[in-house]
């Protein structure tokens, strides 16, 4: 459902495309019902893209590329700045960083990295999340979740490093099912050249040590070969460029990696969880 409030914040890009949509779709002298019609689209969502009050999908951009684009790909090229304004004001930074990035180490400790995620899993994290938010904002994040993924077959690839808790795997989000799906998921993505996907057991902390206690990060390498640390929690998030602070956190990266399961172990973890949920 598109929410009046999009209209006061809606990000630049979301503004340029209901801007230039609106004026293209005067300029071939078609009402908003018409031009929905040959979108595939409601006149009522060609109205709300061109107030704002709900930000265009992926599916609408590519149909206004078709219809009104007159082969200058204007929309196309919307679709990677309208999907930034999509995201949590927090996260905007970090995703177009990770997007470029030639290296990331990743340590998840509560749920499935984003990068990671099933569709279905993802949906079923973020509208489970408190505040509940709106169906539709619901939807963008998850479109834009998804839209992350496109990583994995960029050109040149991306060397992609994934610790997860074991708690993560056992800790069942929206359904067994889902749960099934995700791990799978997970099972296919570690058998990719440029992926390397460890689990950190729950008896972990019987050794005495657990470098993983003070919760998760990512690590980036820019295709400049800067080395930047990201960490997020309860909504709020720290971009790390100090050379030295992020020599830290590599340092214990590299030290949570030694006490995980080797990648063979780890995936046969994830194999034999998937068959638990059957």
């Amino acid at each position: 459902m598109a929410r009046a409030e999009n209209k006061e914040t809606a990000g630049p890009a979301t503004r340029l495309v209901a801007d230039v949509a609106r004026r293209m779709r005067l300029k071939k002298k078609l009402t908003q019902e018409q031009l929905g019609k040959e979108l595939g689209f409601s006149g009522a969502a060609v109205s709300a893209m061109e107030t704002c009050a709900q930000p265009a999908s992926d599916e609408m951009l590519v149909a206004l590329e078709r219809v009104l684009g007159e082969g200058m790909g204007i929309f196309e090229q919307a679709r990677e700045y309208v999907r930034l304004d999509k995201y949590p004001e927090q996260f905007k930074d970090y995703v177009l960083l990770e997007q470029k990035a030639v290296g990331l180490r990743l340590y998840a400790t509560f749920a499935i990295h984003g990068l990671f995620q099933t569709e279905e899993y993802a949906r079923a994290l973020i509208g489970g999340g408190y505040p509940p938010l709106p169906d539709q904002r619901v939807e963008e994040l998850v479109e834009v979740r998804m839209a992350r993924r496109a990583l994995f077959e960029r050109e040149p690839v991306a060397l992609i490093e994934l610790v997860l808790e074991e708690s993560t795997l056992t800790r069942t989000i929206g359904s067994k099912e889902i749960m099934r799906q995700q791990m799978l998921h997970l099972t296919e993505c570690a058998k990719r050249r440029n992926v390397t996907l460890q689990v950190l057991p729950l008896d972990c902390g019987l050794s005495g040590e657990h470098a993983g206690d003070r919760g998760e990060m990512n690590l980036l390498e820019t295709p400049d070969h800067d080395h930047l640390a990201f960490l997020e929690i309860q909504g709020e998030s720290l971009l790390i460029s100090d050379p030295a602070k992020v020599s830290t956190l590599a340092q214990r990266y590299a030290k949570i990696r030694s006490q995980a399961l080797g990648p063979r172990e780890s995936l046969g973890l994830i194999e034999r969880l998937a068959g638990d949920q059957e």
